[in-house]
């Protein structure tokens, strides 16, 4: 969670005026050095576009911080299940996704640094207070579904290790069954809090800047780096063996298509939801304004969100998704591992298979568990942070490190997420029911960007103006769209679908 080289949360201990304009576990900006960086950046706007964008590279930032919370387990589940289930059909999902949200966060960057406001004060007074604090509350009880989903991938990933180095649940002899997975629920709870734990140390000491941190920072993204290149690898190799079909890619890319199959809209509305999470959009306003940033850094914040979260997310989740249909995936649907594996019992040790044409079954199986570890992880601290000052937020509460602290363990329940079957599926079931509350911010997010009455000449005016808002039209659109069909499909259909009778015994 940081970009740019610097930290995003410097200390522990705010000041009256950060709490008041952003993060509150970061410190007051160097006013010598913001001032440096508006001048650079009025001199870059007369510049020609190459140089505008190459001076942009030294100013990034912010967005980092949206990429550690959304790679995590629900992106990374749902590219595994696209690809290992569905090949190439749904590469458009994950891009289509992020641009629509990209375009969101610009919005609500531009309602944000027109006046250097907090978004959830201005949301309470130019919309109304019900408004804004519905809006923290589904960020609270969103990120409270993903940790369960979080901890499920943890879980599964844990125990495959467990495996590879020979823990096994006592089998019992007849039947070859496992007799008791005492084992199992043993490695999985204590990987769980292990995690846990230093995810608490973590994001309580966010500024003291100890060892540790660093050197667990430094590992998490090794991890996420890692599994990146070990997918690329597999998608050149599959290359030079005439595997990859170039015009599967482009076709999956172009061809915008739902496969007819049960299943597949939970894992498109799964991978559009765990793309642009409603905590995200909740925590981004204040990592730009705890950067010091105002109306002169627009255009920054316009490229930090593509090249800080939209290019490394793209990339990845295609990467990873290629793999897995270039390996695992057999026409029409289902995989290679046989009939017997679908969606809802995927495992990690199922989808590890897809490194085992360059690292082999077991080092294949170590790589892919720790680098989904390591985004599990990434997202879990990204979400205590994110609870630890909704919550302060939503409460009217004046920011105190203790109150930070309680409030970071909101959303710890979801270690109890280990123990779920289904560590896989689990995530895209998260990430398709937390998608249900992201048109609450959306809405809000299109209305604020066009109230002149607050904005001023910064709501924008022409074709720029009419283009934007289509784009943020379309996105309000698929979030509504997409939350009526799950609600329909989770809640509706069970409790209204007239059942068939029960047979008579």
């Amino acid at each position: 969670m940081r970009g740019g080289g610097e930290r995003d949360h410097e200390a522990m201990t705010p000041s009256k005026a950060t709490v008041s304009a952003g993060l509150p576990m970061t410190r007051k900006w160097d006013p010598e050095k913001l001032k440096r960086d508006e001048q650079t950046l009025i001199a870059l706007e007369a510049e020609p576009l190459v140089r505008r964008l190459r001076g942009y590279f030294r100013l990034t930032g912010p967005a980092w911080m949206q990429s550690a919370m959304t790679l995590g387990a629900g992106s990374a589940a749902a590219s595994v299940v696209a690809g290992a289930f569905y090949g190439y059909q749904l590469l458009w999902v994950q891009p289509v996704a992020m641009l629509l949200g990209v375009a969101m966060m610009a919005a609500l960057a531009n309602i944000t640094l027109t006046k250097g406001e907090r978004a959830y004060v201005i949301m309470g007074r130019e919309l109304h207070p019900s408004v804004a604090w519905l809006w923290a509350l589904a960020t609270v009880v969103s990120t409270v579904i993903w940790h369960f989903a979080q901890y499920a991938l943890l879980g599964g990933a844990v125990w495959d290790l467990a495996n590879v180095a020979g823990v096994q649940n006592p089998v019992d002899p007849a039947s070859g069954a496992p007799a008791t997975r005492a084992v199992e629920t043993l490695v999985r709870f204590a990987g769980g809090l292990a995690i846990l734990g230093i995810n608490v140390y973590l994001t309580w000491n966010y500024g003291s800047k100890p060892a540790g941190i660093k050197l667990y920072e430094t590992f998490l993204r090794w991890m996420i780096r890692l599994v990146m290149l070990a997918f690329l690898v597999v998608v050149i190799v599959q290359a030079v063996h005439g595997r990859l079909s170039v015009g599967g890619l482009v076709e999956g890319f172009a061809a915008f298509r739902i496969p007819d199959r049960p299943g597949s809209l939970t894992t498109i509305l799964g991978a559009i939801g765990a793309a642009v999470g409603i905590n995200m959009t909740f925590l981004y306003p204040y990592s730009i304004l705890a950067k010091g940033w105002g109306r002169h850094h627009k255009g920054l914040a316009r490229f930090d969100l593509v090249m800080s979260l939209f290019v490394p997310y793209v990339i990845l989740t295609s990467l990873i998704i290629v793999g897995m249909a270039t390996t695992l995936h057999q026409p029409p649907f289902g995989t290679t591992l046989g009939p017997e594996v679908t969606a809802a019992n995927f495992k990690p040790v199922d989808a590890a298979q897809s490194l085992a044409v360059i690292l082999g079954s077991s080092m294949g199986r170590i790589v892919f568990d720790l680098g989904f570890i390591g985004m599990a992880c990434g997202a879990i601290s990204a979400h205590m942070v994110c609870c630890g000052f909704t919550v302060c937020e939503m409460s009217g509460l004046e920011y105190t490190p203790s109150r930070y602290r309680l409030f970071t363990l909101v959303p710890a329940i979801g270690l109890l997420g280990v123990m779920m079957p289904s560590p896989i599926w689990l995530p895209v079931m998260a990430s398709a029911v937390a998608f249900t509350m992201l048109p609450i911010a959306y809405i809000a997010f299109l209305i604020l960007n066009n109230k002149r009455s607050y904005l001023g000449d910064a709501v924008g005016r022409g074709a720029s103006r009419l283009g934007f808002n289509a784009v943020l039209l379309a996105a309000v659109l698929l979030a509504v769209v997409g939350s009526a069909i799950k609600i329909k499909s989770g809640v509706w259909d069970r409790l209204f679908t007239p059942k068939p009778p029960a047979t008579a015994r």
